[in-house]
């Protein structure tokens, strides 16, 4: 299966990790990060200060982040948790873009406080920045163009999606915010996710590029930055092939000197905020067979669960699963010779297919559905689901009490670190109070008045 990098652990380094670390866990390829960035970096090389803002909310670790940092990323937030991640690791001021939606002021106080790019979602942010905050020195907005283009099963159809302005709201954004006194102003859509053509990347700058000249035109407004948003793919299939970003900058070039420079609004800064490919491929969900169930299909138990990786349950997601031998004993785990049901009268499906599940009680708890493998799977074995470095840990929750697992980086020496511990029930725990719901439960609760007018009245009937 094609990837950005090869697989970056032999067979017995995953066995040995698996020993020393408890599964599940995730673990990211520094070096794949960074050679995805710079590959990036390297397709917009034509443009006086491209910068990636790497999503954070694909991987929103300050390990991570600080790799980022170093190969020259900024970092683009969607909520006032991942500004503050921003400002622990150093980002600065524009460094930091903020798109936001349906956004409570303190959020954009934080924003503003930091000197970070914001990006209005809607007209009405305007007045009411202006009235409780005052509006931040440079404004963008982001655009939704409806009909005019098509999304896809993960950003979903523009007319419908919750996201962006109207052209007409556009062009009155920003009239208001020019005449409010904004002198700086940008431009963003983001429209396409998880692409892997490059026409339709390409397609997008077209429209941003064409959209900045009527803008132009209309208000006199000349454009600083456009944000071209990220979408760039990854390929999770096989037989996909890894998107030529060369060819991505390339194209966008084109559309530049075509349109901004022909129209004389160079220079014109052009960002994007690139989360998936940058992390994804780089990352792993490394779990352990622990059940194995036949009947009407051929269930594999791993210790992970959609709790860890989500996207296959709630996007229908394909994500390549290895199966690497483990063949020691494994205390606590049924011996992987143990006989297991003949269901061949019952299967569904006759060929040798597997159904590879977590332990959550939800009949979507699948990372795979009637796959076939190359090795068959047994008690014991790993499992390592692939590019699961972008939302995937991230996106974990803590559904049936299970908690989220730890993240580990492999180093460029080939060491690696704890970037972040595992949650244990302590944590699960730690905003309840069972000493005050045991007290509590002794006489309070919304019923105990019933039920002692009840009690009163048999009382009362006895006598």
């Amino acid at each position: 299966m094609p990837k950005l990098a090869d697989f970056p652990f032999s067979d017995a380094k995953v066995v040995e990790l698996a020993k020393e670390l408890p599964t599940p866990f995730h673990i990211y390829d520094e070096r794949t990060i960074r050679e995805a960035v710079r590959g990036l970096n390297a397709s917009m090389a034509w443009c006086p200060g491209f910068r990636n803002h790497f999503a954070v909310k694909a991987t929103p670790n300050p390990y991570i982040l600080q790799v980022l940092k170093e190969e020259g990323c900024g970092t683009d937030c969607s909520s006032i948790a991942e500004l503050v991640l921003s400002e622990e690791m150093g980002f600065k001021t524009e460094e930091i873009m903020f798109t936001s939606n349906n956004t409570p002021i303190k959020e954009f106080k934080k924003a503003k406080q930091l000197g970070a790019l914001v990006n209005l979602d809607d007209l009405s942010h305007v007045d009411f920045l202006h009235k409780e905050d005052g509006l931040p020195e440079m404004v963008s907005f982001r655009f939704n163009p409806g009909p005019g283009r098509t999304g896809n099963k993960l950003i979903g159809d523009p007319k419908a999606a919750k996201f962006g302005c109207t052209t007409a709201q556009l062009l009155e954004g920003y009239k208001k915010c020019q005449d409010l006194g904004v002198k700086r102003f940008g431009l963003h859509a983001m429209v396409v996710s998880n692409c892997l053509k490059v026409d339709e990347l390409v397609e997008t700058a077209r429209m941003l590029f064409l959209l900045a000249v009527q803008i132009h035109e209309k208000l006199g407004i000349k454009m600083e930055m456009v944000n071209l948003g990220g979408g760039i793919g990854i390929p999770y299939l096989p037989g996909q092939d890894v998107i030529d970003v060369a060819s991505v900058g390339a194209g966008i070039h084109a559309v530049y000197k075509e349109i901004i420079e022909a129209k004389g609004l160079a220079p014109m800064k052009v960002v994007m905020e690139c989360g998936r490919y940058i992390t994804g491929p780089a990352g792993f969900l490394v779990s352990r067979v622990v059940h194995r169930k036949r009947i009407y299909k051929n269930y594999v138990g791993v210790d992970a669960c959609m709790a860890n990786l989500m996207r296959p349950g709630m996007y229908d997601a394909y994500h390549h699963i290895t199966i690497i031998k483990d063949e020691r004993d494994h205390p606590g785990l049924p011996s992987r010779t143990a006989p297991a049901a003949d269901n061949t009268a019952d299967l569904i499906t006759k060929e040798p297919v597997f159904d590879i599940v977590g332990g959550l009680c939800e009949n979507n708890d699948k990372f795979a559905i009637d796959r076939p493998l190359d090795v068959e799977p047994f008690v014991g074995d790993i499992a390592v689901i692939h590019d699961a470095g972008a939302h995937g840990h991230s996106m974990g929750f803590q559904y049936n009490g299970k908690p989220r697992s730890a993240e580990y980086l492999h180093r460029l020496d080939g060491s690696v670190i704890e970037i972040r511990r595992a949650e244990d029930l302590g944590d699960i725990f730690s905003t309840l109070d069972f000493d005050g719901a045991r007290a509590f439960g002794g006489g309070g609760g919304p019923l105990s008045w019933l039920r002692r007018t009840l009690k009163a009245a048999v009382w009362c009937n006895k006598r």
